[in-house]
């Protein structure tokens, strides 16, 4: 049984599928963090302090709807009466996605990282994505990609 999990989500359709995944191993009970991250790199490519500042915000609150769609997903439907015992945490960070997954399933302790294939961004779609690849080079727990 998996005792804490971490879910990465961007609110994409594979985050989405992903978070599937994370409560049906959630089943028995367990945590689940669920962690949105935002891009700092993405951010500080930007030359005005002014659209950084507006865009970190947006993406902010972009975060929180993800994180918080998760939780009332399980609140609402208890996992289909399957898992009652499971605990959410939500977490929003900022900083490079990959870096970010792994940084904190250390500091958490989790069992085991749960991510989709591939994000929002264009090409990624065809290929695993660079955060997935990523994680899953550099994590020292076992990774579950959900395609």
């Amino acid at each position: 049984m998996v005792e804490k999990m971490l879910l990465a989500t961007d609110n994409s359709k594979q985050a989405e599928k992903a978070g599937g995944e994370a409560i049906s191993m959630a089943s028995l009970g367990g945590t689940i963090i669920v962690l949105y991250v935002i891009d700092a790199d993405y951010l500080n490519a930007l030359p005005q302090q002014d659209l950084r500042d507006q865009l970190n915000e947006n993406l902010k609150k972009e975060g929180k709807e993800a994180v918080e769609k998760f939780k009332k997903r399980i609140e609402e439907e208890q996992c289909a009466g399957t898992c009652p015992n499971v605990n959410i945490v939500t977490m929003i960070k900022e900083g490079r996605p990959a870096d970010i997954i792994i940084k904190t399933a250390e500091e958490e302790g989790v069992d085991q990282i749960v991510l989709g294939k591939s994000g929002k961004h264009g090409i990624e779609k065809f290929l695993i994505g660079s955060t997935a690849d990523r994680v899953v080079r550099k994590a020292k727990i076992p990774v579950n990609v959900v395609s």
